[in-house]
């Protein structure tokens, strides 16, 4: 489990209520709204089910999933960023939220639209392969990939979103030209692969495990800068081959910008609950928690604001 150190589970007091503006009724006074804007199956579908699940039952309030899919969740994005700050609306999105406005034009700012509140789980990828193609490691896929330039399919979320991001940095370390195949979500992405239509994947632990463990997929590597400890025979791409290699990413809440701060800090305060609640335990580890308070998950979501726009102009992703 990721922590950053900042704030400790034994600070905070006792779960209260928090009154929305000057009324008497205790936040949340009625169901909550949890934009995902991305379709069910993939990683942040099943991040925000399972964290908003026990939230829900922690304050005796519904948290009532909405999946709206579409446009890398740009469309999902769009919806929550006209809808008033009052705790009512929230949205569980991955870092393809801060890639979508260099990838196309947006009609909301990123950056001012949008309160963070706290990270659910890192965004960690795993390199995967139809089980027909003759490769075994990383190593093998790059030089069969290198004799066939855009022969092999990749599927992704989209522009911009993760799994495009994380092999466009692959075909530019490597000198391949794998070809993107953009679908609207992680669950579609996995299936074109197993059926194969595509190739290539990356994609998070939690989306293939069931597909590695049939056979179905065949995996190669980590996207990240170290071995998962519940998969140490995995690799990192940069220990199998490709040296400087690291792509982590993340999955996160967040609310239309102007948020009071009691409310952010409420649900941050569930969100570390859940995290560290030991009936939990077994069935966060597959999704990589991690945990970061709002101040350090605004500094975080400026930062790889910054990083995937220079990724994106390097590689010339261009919407298609």
């Amino acid at each position: 489990m990721r922590v950053c150190r900042g704030w400790h589970l034994a600070c905070y007091v006792p779960c209260f209520a928090v009154a929305v503006g000057t009324q008497a009724q205790p936040y949340p006074a009625k169901a909550v709204r949890v934009v995902i804007p991305w379709p069910t199956g993939g990683l942040t579908d099943i991040a925000g089910r399972l964290y908003f699940q026990k939230i829900s039952q922690a304050l005796g309030q519904q948290f009532v999933i909405d999946n709206r899919p579409g446009a890398s969740g740009a469309i999902g994005s769009e919806l929550v960023a006209r809808l008033p700050p009052d705790g009512y609306t929230l949205m569980v999105h991955t870092t393809t939220h801060v890639a979508n406005p260099h990838t196309m034009s947006l009609p909301y700012d990123t950056l001012r639209d949008f309160t963070a509140i706290g990270l659910l789980c890192a965004q960690v990828g795993l390199l995967v392969v139809h089980p027909a193609l003759p490769v075994r490691n990383v190593r093998e896929l790059i030089a069969f990939a290198r004799t066939r330039p855009n022969q092999l399919f990749y599927p992704t979320s989209g522009n911009g979103s993760f799994g495009h991001l994380t092999v466009s940095q692959l075909n530019a370390m490597t000198g391949t030209r794998m070809v993107q195949v953009p679908y609207k979500g992680g669950g579609p992405a996995v299936t074109s692969l197993v059926s194969g239509e595509t190739q290539v994947l990356i994609s998070t632990p939690a989306a293939v495990q069931a597909q590695m463990l049939t056979g179905r997929v065949r995996a190669l590597a980590i996207t990240a800068e170290k071995r998962l400890p519940r998969m140490p025979e995995l690799p990192t791409i940069a220990e199998a081959g490709i040296p400087g290699y690291d792509m982590n990413a993340w999955v996160g809440v967040f609310s239309p910008a102007g948020l009071p701060k009691t409310i952010t800090e409420l649900i941050n305060l569930q969100i570390k609950k859940v995290m560290y609640a030991p009936d939990m335990k077994s069935r966060l580890e597959p999704i990589d928690p991690w945990y970061m308070t709002p101040e350090q998950m605004t500094d975080r979501v400026k930062s790889d604001y910054e990083k995937f726009g220079k990724l994106i102009r390097a590689a010339d992703t261009k919407v298609e």
